[in-house]
């Protein structure tokens, strides 16, 4: 009588596409271990159509059956030596890295303003002097108080951003507190008093109607004198 053994993961080879499952992997190293080329051919082209079969949202790639050639070359660990319809991969052009690609290093002095506002203090900068500019300056400084409370948790006052808009235009901003400054606070948000009369949805009339509703509970839900449960109905 056989003996039957049970055959752990930790046992087997590793699984290098985990999608296609145990069971390609093992039809993949039979074809490998194939003399046979016609044979061999044969196995590989069968792997294709299940490998297709197992994964039907690839078909909705462009040229999918390349991706399943080159899938079964590497699931092969590239041993595997049949004619295919598309050029064989490589292993060093699997495995090589692409190149770094470069990112600009440049300093921020406040970061928590971002490159963008710089940028933008720069350009507002070499504007003519006038209301223009000033309503510039005004969304800039404004923009600059809503950054640093959302970054640093402090709101900076009308001073402070008067100096860091002088020190990121190289002295080209040079203010003062007053006049046409006016640094708004962006997050802040107005909050509308109840208006304070009849017929508009104010204080009094959410009062008043309260008082009646619960006059309307006590008589009975008639809202007149609470005789409504009294009531007989008298002939013709």
């Amino acid at each position: 009588m056989k003996n039957f053994s049970l055959e752990y993961n930790t046992e087997r080879g590793n699984l290098l596409i985990s999608e296609y499952g145990r069971s390609i992997q093992k039809m993949i190293e039979v074809a490998v271990n194939e003399t046979d080329r016609e044979k061999r051919q044969k196995i590989a082209n069968e792997i294709i159509r299940l490998m297709g079969q197992l994964n039907p949202h690839l078909r909705d790639v462009v040229d999918y059956k390349h991706k399943l050639w080159d899938h079964l070359f590497v699931m092969s660990d590239f041993k595997l030596d049949v004619d295919s319809p598309y050029p064989v991969p490589s292993k060093e052009s699997l495995m090589s890295k692409p190149d770094a690609l470069p990112y600009p290093q440049s300093p921020i002095k406040f970061r928590f303003y971002g490159k963008n506002i710089a940028a933008m203090i720069k350009e507002v900068a070499e504007l003519e002097e006038g209301p223009f500019r000033t309503a510039y300056i005004n969304q800039i400084g404004s923009f600059m108080k809503m950054s640093s409370k959302a970054w640093n948790l402090e709101m900076l006052n009308d001073e402070e951003v008067l100096a860091h808009l002088e020190l990121l235009s190289s002295g080209k901003i040079n203010l003062t507190e007053g006049g046409d400054v006016q640094f708004k606070n962006m997050q802040q948000r107005r909050i509308a008093k109840p208006v304070e009369n009849y017929g508009t949805g104010g204080s009094n009339y959410r009062n008043n109607n309260n008082k009646f509703k619960n006059k309307n509970r006590s008589n009975g839900g008639s809202g007149g004198n609470g005789n409504f449960k009294n009531f007989k109905r008298k002939g013709p």
